[in-house]
């Protein structure tokens, strides 16, 4: 038939069988694959086909690297048409996954069967598109409108009990015999007399949609999507669904596919896509470098932090000790663990049975030897360099030869802690973003004499526990941390030239943050940053330099935790209000200052808060701390909330125009001083030579 696809008369019973791996994607040899077998089971002796696949899975999905090309024949919907239109039942089997356009396939098809332990799911929302082959259409006819909604907008896959639950699927394959499953399943229809079911041929009644349900449907998902158009157009599409014939549902799914195709929102999520698994690979380790095994965790420290990573571990069977300096400390950090899986519980995420048993790999200890046996160690302790030597000088005397013994710390010199060992081979970072158990990104820090093996295995035991792993080399903050320095800069000194708190916040949040950086550093506590300043000598003798922060900390407004900050909060709901005591304090400051106020553009805003970021960027590349360009935004996607359709600060930098990031920043050094505002050298070749942080990532890789 091809070579991707074959198709084979069994026992009456015609068989299409996929093999593209790894995953079987729709790539144009597997569509015309298909769409041959059909028409040729149509034409033999056959009396039912069989859809399944080789391989660990089902299709699962489209081939994206065919997105922005050329469209080759035949297209899926053909395809889909023919299956559809078939004169004879068509039958899905399917185990592995089956998503996106690998389920609208089984979606065309008459009746679907699936693997107790298979998966299906529409996740094109997370590239920044919707179902672009009758997904939006067939779902809410089967399923019902609300259903399908929640389902599409979240693009999460489910099982097969639960696929089988909302009618997605019509039985379950007990056994792992898919094929004989399926052949088996395909006779008993033939022999019942079971009609082609079309879900071309439901209709959906509109009385069963509540009044507003759309209306309401969009408000809520521009709430929890910030920025992201594919979710306001997947509405549009279910409403077709219910208010317009098949065809032409169709017809206006695929037209937003298409808008959604060339969008920079979808352009900027399939970046982050790609980049995950990029971030993962690390340039100059071999690919045979060993991986240590990892059977037994110990984390030094039962805070929110030491706490939040043993959950993580515990979430995949391993094994946790966790130490603590006494046993009240220890029983309330066994608490928090306990009240945060009890969260999960009452969610509905976790069974009562599930969360015992996670808790039953964690215990707890105020001794060091009861810790010897571990082959990773991870000190979570408080963020003072000379705290965390003490803890590792501790660990070189009791750990066995061979653990790895990694820092959770987020700024501390990851060198200088190694040096308190007389291992530094096996030390390295291990960033974690609070909570831990909730927050995906892990940044794995590499230290000057870092094994590779270690390094391998942090960031193999990183996959392992959910985390999107990327790779720091040792500075002051790391990657994440030392570029936002900039931006929480000029947050503040945007107030002091005359914007409000409200201001700032409001138009950070309307690009796309989750929230503004004055109201995030009310949530940390500015308390925090004063004393993280308190320690740092490298800062310059600046009296605007995080001025408000500072005077609003010694007036004892430390954030929500005193009930005021930038903003005051109402103590139950801690709902923010605008505070005009704060902003009367702002213009006096400024005028001590002898700060100007004026009013500041949204445009200048944005400039001001993001672009020191860019630039920042900029020299931790110079600098070889990231690898990529594209590492350094999925940092900032999975751990700082930038916005996925904007694609990280620095695929945001290349859609503005690298020349205009740098005239700009020229601009603010003119107006500003050199002191904040000196562009990076690469930003500047960059810019010179007309080509993106994209470009010279891939020339890098290649070079």
């Amino acid at each position: 038939m091809s070579e991707v696809v074959s198709y084979e008369l069994k026992d009456n019973i015609g068989v299409i069988s996929v093999n593209n791996p790894p995953v079987n994607a729709l790539a144009q040899a597997v569509r015309e694959g298909i769409l041959n077998a059909i028409n040729t089971a149509n034409e033999d002796a056959s009396e039912a086909i069989v859809l399944l696949c080789e391989g660990r899975t089902f299709i699962a999905g489209a081939d994206i690297t065919e997105f922005g090309k050329p469209p080759q024949d035949p297209g899926l919907p053909l395809v889909l048409d023919a299956i559809e239109n078939s004169g004879k039942p068509v039958i899905a089997a399917i185990h592995g996954t089956a998503l996106g356009g690998g389920f609208e396939v089984a979606l065309a098809c008459h009746y679907r069967c699936a693997l107790t332990s298979a998966k299906v799911g529409l996740p094109e929302v997370k590239l920044g598109l919707l179902p672009g082959a009758g997904g939006t259409q067939r779902v809410p006819r089967l399923t019902g409108v609300k259903a399908a909604l929640d389902m599409i907008t979240r693009g999460n896959p489910i099982s097969a009990s639960k696929a089988l639950e909302m009618t997605l699927i019509d039985r379950i394959v007990e056994g792992d015999n898919l094929e004989a499953g399926g052949i088996q399943y395909a006779k008993e229809l033939i022999g019942s007399g079971a009609p082609l079911k079309r879900i071309s041929d439901i209709k959906i009644d509109p009385a069963t949609v509540e009044p507003g349900f759309f209306e309401n449907a969009r408000k809520h998902l521009a709430k929890r999507a910030r920025g992201q158009i594919a979710q306001d157009r997947i509405v549009s599409c279910i409403e077709a669904a219910v208010e317009l014939p098949m065809d032409e549902g169709l017809e206006r799914e695929r037209e937003l596919f298409r808008e959604l195709v060339t969008s920079s929102e979808s352009a900027a999520m399939r970046h982050i896509f790609f980049s995950e698994r990029q971030a993962a690979k690390i340039q100059d380790l071999p690919k045979d470098t060993l991986v240590r095994d990892i059977k037994k965790v110990a984390i030094i420290g039962g805070g929110t932090m030491g706490g939040g990573i043993a959950m993580c571990f515990a979430n995949v069977g391993i094994p946790v000790v966790m130490l603590e300096i006494n046993d009240d400390a220890l029983q309330r950090g066994m608490g928090i663990i306990r009240k945060n899986y009890n969260i999960t519980v009452q969610k509905g995420k976790l069974s009562e049975d599930k969360m015992e048993e996670r808790i039953g790999t964690i215990t707890g200890t105020t001794e060091y030897l009861d810790i010897a046996d571990a082959d990773l160690v991870i000190e979570a302790v408080f963020e003072n360099l000379e705290l965390k030597k003490e803890v590792f000088t501790k660990l070189d005397a009791v750990c066995k030869p061979g653990a790895i013994l990694a820092t959770n710390t987020s700024y501390q010199d990851v060198d200088a802690i190694a040096e308190a060992t007389a291992r530094p081979q096996d030390v390295l970072g291990m960033h974690f973003f609070s909570p831990a158990n909730v927050m995906r990104l892990l940044e794995v820090v590499r230290g000057e004499k870092t094994a590779d093996d270690v390094l391998s295995t942090a960031m193999r035991i990183g996959k392992k526990i959910g985390k999107v792993c990327a790779l720091s080399r040792v500075c002051y903050g790391f990657i994440g941390n030392r570029m936002l320095g900039g931006y929480g800069r000029e947050a503040q000194m945007l107030l002091l030239d005359g914007c409000t708190p409200e201001q700032v916040d409001s138009v950070l949040e309307n690009f796309g943050m989750a929230m503004g950086p004055l109201a995030m550093s009310d949530l940390a506590g500015l308390d925090v940053g004063y004393k993280a300043r308190q320690g740092r000598a490298d800062l310059p003798e600046d009296p605007r330099l995080y001025r408000m922060g500072t005077l609003l900390v010694e007036m004892g407004r430390h954030g929500q935790k005193t009930g005021s900050g930038f903003y005051k909060y109402d103590p139950e709901t801690r709902r923010r209000d605008s505070d005009s005591e704060v902003e009367t304090l702002i213009k006096e400051e400024a005028a001590k200052l002898g700060v100007e106020q004026r009013q500041i553009t949204d445009e200048e805003i944005l400039a001001r808060c993001f672009y020191p970021l860019i630039n920042e960027g900029a020299l931790i590349l110079e600098e070889g701390i990231a690898q990529r360009a594209s590492d350094i935004d999925v940092i900032y996607v999975f751990g700082y909330a930038f916005p996925v359709a904007k694609g990280g600060p620095m695929h945001y930098a290349d859609q503005v125009g690298l020349k205009n990031v740098y005239d700009k920043i020229c601009e603010f050094r003119e107006r500003y001083g050199e002191q904040y505002w000196k562009p990076a050298p690469l930003l500047q070749k960059l810019a010179e030579e007309g080509k993106t942080f994209a470009k010279w990532d891939k020339e890098k890789e290649v070079g």
